[in-house]
């Protein structure tokens, strides 16, 4: 069998679940290279969320991995030396794999990785970068950025693009439609589908017949929580409830500012803290809509929209968001609004709210369109590129 090493810098629970499947395929041989090193076992917090999070489904297991030491002072994925492993390409040599696969490039020893193995070894890259946060109209900033981006990507033979906004963010970049090949950011949608019945909702104190939009994720400011409060409070519709599910720096201020509210705004504002993987199918049994505002920088996909879907919920995102373009259809399985837009959101609310029997069948067209958005149709590009 062809040979694939995987480079990453740690477990992450969207992307294990597809190496596991790629491995029982058996149609390549892999072995992933995670870059941080052993320490990111023991290192288990999230800034993001503001606390140590230890998943709850299996990250190792299923495939072939190992750790590579990591001698940076400041070991993480959160700046390019966080990543600096000196023995990294001769452990790869050792292995002799045909292809590479490397999962972003800016640490130091990814980009070195790419330099070293250009005419060596078939280089395929996966990221989800895009256009969106890029502002209008030229600047000698950009125009430096480009370029240098243009000498990172023409090391690589193929890339695996997530979805619509990312292949632009490659063609921009020099790369010719023939090196794209379609790699789409996916869950597991047979777990998220499977929702037990449950009487949450009225342990949450929520009406049965109430439209419920729900928010799941950090509550930090790229995400755009406020935003969304300040939309739901302004919303004239006292049968309507917002669950905000998560934790993060803005926690204390949301919650300050639901305590300023009458009491009947606030007692139809409710909060449960960061959910794991295994609960999350059942928390989004909670809502009807789910809203994702992000406002960037850096929102390349939004991976609870797909949860979300494959839990047949209709979707409000903003458009900063990298999936708006391609699990969005517009007044069908749900809308797009301008990033940063509040009254634009609550109109868009309004929207929904105003024929909220339909509310199921854009569950149900969520649905149709996720289903072809699977760990399988990843393992069949990387086995098609190697």
């Amino acid at each position: 069998m062809k040979r694939l090493a995987i480079i990453t810098t740690h477990p992450i629970q969207y992307n294990s679940p597809w190496f596991q499947l790629l491995n029982e395929r058996g149609k390549i041989q892999l072995r992933v290279f995670y870059t941080w090193g052993k320490a990111v076992l023991q290192n288990k917090f999230d800034p993001g969320f503001g606390k140590a999070i230890e998943w709850d489904i299996p990250l190792l297991d299923g495939y072939e991995y190992c750790f590579v030491k990591n001698i940076s002072a400041d070991p993480g994925s959160h700046h390019f030396s966080g990543i600096d492993n000196p023995g990294l390409m001769n452990e790869i040599e050792r292995w002799n794999p045909d292809s590479i696969l490397v999962i972003g490039w800016c640490f130091k020893s990814h980009l070195k990785l790419l330099r070293y193995f250009k005419g060596k070894k078939r280089l395929l890259f996966r990221g989800d970068s895009n256009l969106l946060d890029e502002p209008a109209g030229f600047s000698l900033k950009k125009m430096v950025r480009r370029m240098f981006l243009r000498w990172v990507y023409h090391h690589i033979d193929m890339a695996l693009y997530v979805g619509t906004a990312n292949k632009e963010y490659y063609l921009a970049h020099g790369l010719k439609d023939d090196q794209l090949v379609f790699a789409p950011h996916a869950i597991d949608n047979d777990r998220f589908r499977e929702v037990p019945v449950s009487n949450e909702r009225a342990a949450q104190g929520i009406p049965p017949a109430a439209v419920v939009f729900i928010f799941t994720g950090k509550f930090e400011i790229k995400k755009a929580p406020v935003l969304l409060l300040d939309a739901f409070i302004q919303l004239a519709d006292s049968s309507t409830h917002l669950l905000m599910v998560g934790d993060g720096m803005l926690e204390d201020e949301i919650k300050e500012k639901v305590s300023l509210q009458p009491v009947t705004v606030s007692s139809r504002i409710h909060f449960l803290p960061f959910q794991n993987q295994l609960r999350m199918p059942a928390i989004y049994s909670l809502g009807d809509v789910l809203v994702l505002p992000s406002q960037g920088p850096g929102e390349t996909w939004g991976l609870s929209v797909n949860e979300a879907m494959a839990c047949s919920k209709a979707v409000l995102v903003s458009d900063k968001c990298g999936c708006a373009a391609d699990l969005v259809e517009e007044g069908i399985n749900g809308y797009v609004f301008s990033s940063g837009n509040r009254d634009e959101l609550v109109k868009k609310m309004e929207l929904i709210l105003s024929n909220r029997a339909g509310l199921p069948e854009m569950g149900k067209r969520s649905l149709e369109i996720i289903d072809h958005w699977r760990f399988e149709k990843i393992c069949e590009a990387v086995e098609q590129t190697c």
